[in-house]
């Protein structure tokens, strides 16, 4: 039964390894994220964060151990992987919107096309969830009409209209001018607050703090450690943790 404590997590990685090259990326990584639950990952640049994020939906391909989505293995290829992905909203740093299309159709074309929507349905959808990240009145400009914070809303409402089952961030707020960072995490917060099961890997520590469920630390491919927000940031078990925490305090 969904939402009873024998659920399985909505995402669950056991064993997992990856490597680039001779350069192992994912060592042994063990997570598992339950209905619900805000899970962000930090650590400093190249601790594998990022791929870690996009090994969940496959986007990278793994050397070995196991993810599971909902209990069920991820498919490797083909239709089975596609209707996975599609319940596994992504995020990306780069917008990844359809430049000839506006703004309302980008947010459209997946359910009408993968969820089988019709169009009225879509779009009456489309419009409610473009007001509730702020951009409705741009519904009918094209992406290079609007500014990146506004570009990123777009696409979160693009994944949310895909009725996910969780959300998975990577960086999205990276490359943001500074004013425009606060809008899409305003956003991410919103969504949090109503429940989604999310994995945001960000560079935001006052987001972390504010938002995470837990806080899940690596460096160099490993899960260093893990635990609620205040704990980690206060009381940090690891060297590595502590080396980090004091150089974005810029101590």
């Amino acid at each position: 039964m969904p939402g009873t404590d024998t659920a399985a997590p909505v995402i669950e990685m056991r064993h997992v390894n990856k490597t680039f090259g001779n350069l192992q990326v994912l060592k042994d990584i063990n997570l598992s994220v339950q209905t619900g639950e805000v899970v962000v990952v930090i650590g400093p640049s190249g601790s594998g964060k990022s791929t870690l994020c996009r090994t969940i939906n496959r986007l990278e391909s793994i050397d070995s151990g196991e993810i599971l989505i909902s209990g069920e293995p991820l498919p490797e290829e083909g239709s089975e992987l596609a209707a996975v992905r599609a319940e596994l909203g992504m995020v990306f740093q780069s917008f990844n919107l359809f430049a000839h299309m506006d703004i309302l159709k980008n947010v459209t074309i997946g359910p009408t096309e993968v969820l089988g929507m019709s169009r009225e349905d879509a779009e009456r959808e489309a419009m409610e969830l473009l007001e509730r990240v702020g951009v409705a009145s741009q519904a009918k400009k094209v992406p290079a009409q609007l500014s990146g914070g506004q570009q990123q809303r777009v696409a979160i409402a693009r994944s949310l209209a895909m009725h996910p089952r969780a959300m998975l961030f990577d960086e999205p707020t990276s490359a943001l001018d500074p004013e425009m960072i606060n809008e899409v995490l305003d956003v991410m917060v919103n969504l949090a607050s109503q429940g989604m099961t999310m994995i945001v890997v960000t560079h935001e520590m006052n987001f972390a703090r504010r938002v995470a469920d837990r806080v899940v630390f690596m460096a160099d491919g490993e899960i260093l450690e893990e635990g609620a927000p205040e704990e980690f940031f206060e009381h940090p078990k690891t060297d590595r943790a502590r080396e980090f925490l004091d150089s974005i305090r810029g101590h």
